[in-house]
């Protein structure tokens, strides 16, 4: 039923699909994640942002970095594919609200695809959209001509140079927070030390900033706890509560401190993963 109906490499190990998913595409809004599951029995549930959606041709797009063994398996699927199961939209829609000021949105790696339904929904109420682009260098840059054709500016910084302006995020960022008109609203979305010094750079602006969250997630109701987070010391659910949350009220330390949980056993699973496909590769080959 889920069958993917195009793939497309953004950059190293970063994958696009496009997934056959009517009644998802028809009813999800920006901000909201699905959950994949690649064996509907035994398969681990990986949470993926809605990337993009049409509800007529009844497709959504889903972009994702192989890191584990459940994402390697998935960046192995091919157009014609199918998904095991595909549980969605989930989690609460961002709030869009007509602003008088500038919205900036800032993306960080593979965080630049979701912001993409966020600025379209922005620039559809009439709001002007900054995006902020940022990677490591011009290799691992995506979604720069998407968002080119429906923000009113684009940034694009890269660490090393190699496009656009040298620099991390938070420099165009403090930029536009210290202009005379500084932005309305602020989103992020990216690695939490990205996020976290985003919402440290527009802390002393008192400038309103909300971050997406993708904690460790396993069945996204909210019964496992797994994906849980201290937000203005309370404890909230990413998969219920969020996922997005007021930037300046997340406690980063804790929430980046769990997430490394499972850091060592998922680099050795891609490992294993990766040679046996890659064993499997060349015993097809012998025969």
């Amino acid at each position: 039923m889920y069958q993917i109906i195009e793939k497309r490499q953004l950059s190293a190990d970063v994958f696009y699909f496009r997934v056959n998913a009517p009644e998802i595409a028809k009813n999800r809004k920006a901000g909201q994640f699905v959950l994949v599951q690649l064996d509907i029995e035994f398969g681990e549930r990986v949470p993926l942002t809605i990337a993009d959606a049409n509800a007529e041709e009844g497709w959504i797009a889903l972009v994702f970095q192989a890191v584990g063994a459940t994402t390697y398996k998935l960046s192995q699927m091919n157009k014609g594919d199918c998904l095991g199961a595909l549980l969605g939209p989930l989690g609460n829609p961002t709030h869009i609200e007509k602003q008088e000021g500038t919205v900036v949105v800032v993306g960080g790696g593979i965080g630049v695809a979701p912001c993409y339904p966020i600025v379209k929904a922005h620039k559809a109420l009439g709001n002007k959209v900054i995006m902020i682009i940022a990677a490591r260098n011009k290799d691992l840059l995506i979604f720069v001509d998407e968002m080119k054709a429906v923000a009113d500016e684009v940034i694009v910084m890269t660490d090393d140079g190699s496009e656009g302006r040298q620099g991390v995020s938070t420099l165009p960022l403090k930029e536009l927070c210290e202009s005379q008109c500084p932005p309305a609203e602020v989103v992020a979305i990216g690695p939490p030390i990205m996020m976290k010094f985003c919402a440290a750079t527009t802390k002393p602006f008192n400038v309103p900033t909300t971050v997406s969250l993708n904690t460790i997630m396993i069945d996204g109701t909210g019964m496992c706890g797994g994906c849980r987070v201290a937000v203005g010391g309370k404890t909230k659910f990413v998969c219920v509560d969020g996922p997005e949350f007021d930037g300046h009220a997340v406690d980063w330390d804790n929430m980046m401190l769990r997430m490394k949980s499972y850091k060592d056993r998922e680099a050795e699973d891609f490992h294993k993963c990766k040679m046996q496909a890659q064993a499997d590769a060349i015993a097809k080959g012998a025969n």
